[in-house]
């Protein structure tokens, strides 16, 4: 298996450490290096997937040039020669950054999650099944779990410094940041999800639901910012597998979570921290699902990815 990075030390101020990246500030950028943690069930594992923050930082760079005409966002480069340029000191450390690693501009984020739902699952669905509702709005009933929905909603949700995220009604992300912000979020949310949706499609591949994240720059620009349409902040269902009335396979960590819940059913985890040791075939597993999903979206292999040009290829 390729090496991996599980944490990184680099000769800049370390703002967050996260469940996958580690930020740095550059001074003038950010550097958002993704590692090879995985998490699940809000618990990082102790064992790290080769190349998925490769996957991670590369997918977001090609959704990002293909969605800037909708709305700007936070990218500077992906290239690691030019970021190496622009900061001579990170240069003796380049093998631990390189072409896992965005950098970025620094911006304000919004204090809200921007999840757009195209189809009935995951938390939406239990809230639906138990209440008819989704965040507190009401929903047509008759729907089966991973139904595809009439048109895409919009169902922004609270940033949990740790645990879930909590699905908020619309209004109430309009007290949190302003009318006017609230409906901008939305619209470029549901315009991105739309470009997305579309170009997924293309490879067969249903984008089921997103999240998005926003910032506001020195000049009140607000850009998308963080990932865009990965793996981790998305659900990528394979078209030819898709049948509503119950749970899709996913080009995902799904065979990852598959095992978590084999030790849960047999009492030998509670989905709490520490995360246990993952056997190799899962490791190996999980890592060749991020890897398909990447090269079945982009038609490139992860190795082939144009760093100087993220917008390049189909």
């Amino acid at each position: 298996m390729t090496a991996t990075l599980v944490s990184t030390d680099l000769p800049f101020p370390l703002r967050v450490r996260g469940k996958v990246r580690d930020v740095y500030d550059l001074g003038d950028a950010l550097l958002m290096v993704a590692t090879d943690r995985v998490s699940a069930f809000d618990v990082v594992m102790p064992t790290p997937v080769p190349r998925k923050g490769e996957v991670l930082t590369l997918i977001s760079a090609w959704w990002f040039a293909r969605t800037a005409d909708l709305v700007p966002n936070h990218v500077l480069s992906v290239d690691p020669d030019q970021i190496a340029r622009r900061y001579p000191a990170l240069a003796p450390h380049r093998d631990s950054w390189a072409r896992r690693s965005m950098l970025c501009r620094k911006l304000r984020p919004f204090p809200v999650e921007c999840v757009v739902r195209g189809y009935l699952s995951g938390s939406a669905w239990k809230e639906y099944r138990e209440q008819g509702t989704l965040a507190g709005e009401p929903l047509p009933a008759g729907l089966r779990e991973s139904d595809r929905l009439d048109s895409p909603l919009f169902s922004p949700a609270t940033k949990a410094e740790s645990g879930h995220d909590e699905n908020i009604p619309f209004d109430r992300m309009r007290e949190i940041v302003g009318g006017d912000a609230a409906d901008r979020l939305r619209d470029a949310s549901l315009a991105v999800y739309a470009r997305g949706r579309e170009i997924a499609a293309e490879s067969d591949i249903i984008i089921a639901d997103t999240k998005f994240e926003f910032g506001t720059d020195t000049d009140g620009t607000i850009r998308l910012m963080d990932e865009v349409l990965t793996p981790d902040s998305s659900r990528f269902w394979p078209r030819e597998a898709y049948a509503p009335g119950r749970g899709q396979p996913s080009l995902d960590k799904q065979p990852l979570r598959d095992w978590l819940e084999t030790l849960v059913e047999s009492g030998q985890w509670d989905k709490t921290p520490p995360g246990p040791e993952l056997p190799p075939y899962v490791v190996e597993e999980t890592s060749r699902r991020y890897q398909d999903a990447f090269r079945r979206l982009t038609g490139m292999a992860l190795d082939d990815f144009p760093l100087a040009d993220p917008g390049a290829g189909r």
